[in-house]
């Protein structure tokens, strides 16, 4: 792996053998229950026992730290924050009649052909925290939704782009292992969680649901000896949701049972299968979050990983997770693509396809603008 970008930040972060926890912070003001909806509404009670971290790495002390086997290595033992689930989950209508629901081994044999693209088109996102600013080094997961490198992530993972002034420095990781490859630029990042969510950067244990937390990043350079790609691996975003019961493949880049240096040189995809086990809404009767159950992706960086259906769309981006006890007792929540399309056209006025459409480096530009804006919301609290 190329580490000449990562020189400043080496020897600090190979001294870390643990991870801090970074989590978010969600809006925190009620949500009516609907009278007439058939989806139940993701309250804003929130719980320590439930939610979604990514590993983090700390910036202490020069130094340089023992590389052990990934499958050895032990989960960390620090204090974790965590994401709730909304609401107590509750069946969704279904209809009186239904096609016939594929075999097992149909639905395995589709899922292994729709796992083949999502892990081509995953995603790494490596930031490294300014120097000195108590902030913890992240790393999370994204997805490739566009052939021009268009990236879906969280927006807890893309607000440290806005922290570029300062000295914060983000990387595009791709492969098994993962391994250094591309520099992005926001295309995107919600503002709407950016105000629900402007302390949460300097939070010792935030809290939230995952409402508004979706970003673009744009790939706009390669950091090897290989140029871009004419075309990248990408994945077609879903415009409407699916139902309890659809089967899914689920990846990302977990990395909660590795240490900072495994990050580094030994963080491979983790690709499970598993089904909509229930949903969400943050409205009224639109389908938002999917929840997904216990798998080996419940864990700590997870977060901007994708979920897709046996046609192999993108349906859902993973936003939160428990993160203790055992992977298959944990609990794996993704909002949804359609609620994504719904809140950025909220946002902006636009459809996303529009965005998508043109040229990243108009939409780098376009969106620049606002990123002195955006950049004092998430950075009001920081010394």
């Amino acid at each position: 792996m190329n580490m000449s970008r990562f020189a400043p930040y080496l020897g600090i972060v190979a001294a870390f053998a643990f991870f801090a926890i970074i989590v978010i912070i969600a809006n925190e003001t009620p949500i009516p229950q609907p009278a007439t909806s058939g989806i139940p509404v993701a309250s804003s009670t929130l719980s320590v026992e439930q939610g979604f971290a990514l590993p983090s790495i700390t910036l202490p002390s020069l130094g340089s730290a023992t590389s052990t086997d990934a499958a050895s290595s032990t989960p960390s033992s620090k204090k974790t924050a965590q994401f709730a689930p909304k609401s107590t989950p509750a069946p969704v209508p279904v209809p009186a009649s239904k096609p016939a629901a594929p075999t097992a081994d149909q639905t395995n044999a589709a899922l292994d052909v729709a796992a083949i693209p999502l892990r081509d088109a995953l995603a790494n996102i490596i930031c490294f925290a300014p120097e000195k600013s108590g902030l913890h080094s992240i790393s999370g997961s994204g997805v490739f939704i566009d052939p021009k490198g268009i990236i879906l992530t969280n927006a807890h993972i893309a607000q440290y782009f806005l922290l570029a002034d300062r000295g914060a420095r983000c990387f595009i990781r791709i492969g098994s292992p993962a391994t250094d490859a591309y520099d992005a630029a926001l295309m995107y990042i919600s503002p709407s969680w950016l105000k629900a969510n402007a302390n949460v950067l300097t939070e010792t244990l935030p809290i939230g649901t995952g409402e508004y937390d979706f970003a673009l990043l744009a790939v706009t350079k390669s950091i090897t000896s290989s140029a871009l790609p004419a075309s990248f691996p990408a994945l077609p975003l879903a415009t409407t949701p699916r139902d309890i019961g659809t089967p899914v493949a689920i990846a990302t880049y977990g990395a909660q049972f590795l240490e900072a240096s495994q990050i580094q040189s030994s963080l491979f995809p983790t690709i499970v299968f598993g089904s909509v086990k229930d949903v969400f809404t943050f409205d009224t009767n639109t389908i938002d979050v999917f929840a997904l159950g216990g798998s080996a992706a419940a864990q700590e960086g997870s977060s901007g990983g994708g979920v897709v259906d046996m046609a192999g769309q993108m349906i859902g981006t993973i936003t939160t997770s428990t993160v203790t006890g055992t992977t298959d007792k944990r609990s794996l929540d993704a909002i949804t693509a359609s609620y994504i399309r719904a809140e950025y056209a909220s946002e902006t006025g636009k459809a996303l396809d529009l965005l998508l459409a043109q040229p990243t480096s108009i939409s780098i530009a376009d969106f620049a603008p606002q990123i002195p804006v955006l950049e004092k919301i998430v950075t009001a609290g920081l010394p």
